[in-house]
């Protein structure tokens, strides 16, 4: 047995947890950047706090998920500003923009010499500026993770800046924030914390660690994600939900994913489409193409096990095979109404391209086991 397991240097949960924001930035610096998604007002309460407790703050807005671009800007605004520390506060787009400008802040160069694919990919000199995530949705995980995926319009690709140092040094979760997001955000947003719980414990990257993690997490998503679709205004459900994605984050963050989140990047990068909304549409077509291929190949794989171990949490029922439990993802996103990938502009014609892409994507080397073209594909045309 050996892993490596690294997450934020402090993290917070509990209902009523932003009333500490104050104090806690006040130890990371004196002027923070507060980086929001597209509706800032929405950090007012945040904005108020930070000031009371005596900081400067300079606000910049995250419309969307985040482009180079939208770092490249507030990167220039934070310096400008002489910002000491960041803020993100929103949902992932928003707490992923905030990790990215805070690596760059302190680091020379452009952008692409460290950005994956598209870039150099190179290590960061120096570590980030302090970085509070704050999320308002339960489904990323970012507050918990070492990289921030950003959108290339240009390359038509999503891509990750990633380093050990950008793990933020406070992650304040406080489920009272999730409880206004809608019913269709909250849906994918908590399919995307449910696949971040099943696809690194049947990872092949999975350790014992992140193991107990994602048992919890199933747990807890499980008894809740259909209650806080129906009735956003229940605290237990919406507090389970938060847990729920922060183990999410504490698992990919040191196991890894899979064929879900290796098609989620390239699809995000190529259509304009929410990437909580994308693993939902994705995530029952690929534990079935899974569970067939290891089937069919490695049937003598402890993995194959685990499925098996998560049917049983799925579905409640001890003796429920990977397959009852394909059909209770299928029926959780139709309960859920979760659009196709044909909502977002995809045709079969884009296929190869598709998965030419996924096959270069990080998350797809943690599958379980190696999926052909063919198998690929037809994970495509189920979710189409």
């Amino acid at each position: 047995m050996s892993f490596e397991f690294a997450t934020a240097n402090r993290i917070l949960f509990g209902d009523g947890m932003l009333e500490r924001a104050g104090t806690l930035a006040n130890e990371m610096g004196r002027h923070a950047l507060l980086v929001t998604g597209g509706h800032p007002e929405r950090a007012a309460s945040l904005h108020d706090l930070l000031t009371r407790a005596g900081l400067a703050v300079t606000t910049i807005s995250i419309k969307g998920e985040p482009k180079v671009e939208d770092i490249l800007d507030g990167v220039a605004t934070a310096r400008r500003a002489s910002c000491d520390h960041v803020i993100g506060f929103g949902g992932g787009s928003a707490v992923d923009a905030g990790k990215a400008i805070a690596a760059l802040i302190t680091n020379p160069g452009d952008v692409y010499d460290y950005l994956e694919v598209i870039g150099n990919a190179r290590p960061l000199q120096q570590p980030p500026a302090p970085y509070m995530a704050i999320p308002t949705t339960a489904g990323t995980g970012s507050e918990v993770t070492r990289n921030a995926v950003l959108a290339s319009p240009a390359h038509r690709v999503k891509v990750s800046l990633r380093s050990p140092a950008m793990l933020p040094r406070i992650a304040l979760v406080d489920p009272q924030l999730t409880h206004s997001t809608p019913p269709a955000v909250t849906a994918a947003s908590g399919l995307d914390a449910l696949t971040q719980v099943i696809e690194p414990y049947v990872s092949a990257r999975a350790n014992p660690l992140t193991d107990a993690i994602c048992r919890e997490g199933i747990r807890y998503a499980v008894r809740s994600l259909r209650r806080v679709y129906t009735h956003g205004d229940d605290g237990d459900a919406r507090r389970d939900m938060a847990f729920a994605s922060l183990c999410g984050g504490l698992a990919l963050a040191n196991a890894g994913l899979g064929a879900v989140h290796g098609f989620a990047g390239p699809f995000g990068g190529m259509y304009d489409a929410p990437h909580g909304a994308i693993c939902a549409a994705l995530l029952p077509a690929v534990f079935g193409a899974n569970v067939a291929a290891l089937a069919a190949r490695a049937s003598g794989s402890p993995i194959l096990a685990r499925f098996y171990e998560v049917a049983a949490m799925l579905t409640g029922d001890p003796s429920a095979t990977p397959q009852e439990a394909t059909v209770w993802l299928r029926e959780l996103c139709h309960e859920l109404q979760i659009p196709s990938l044909a909502t977002y502009g995809y045709a079969r014609s884009h296929a190869s391209d598709l998965i030419a892409k996924a096959r270069a994507s990080s998350s797809m080397k943690a599958n379980p086991i190696a999926l052909t073209d063919s198998e690929l594909n037809a994970i495509l045309e189920e979710a189409v």
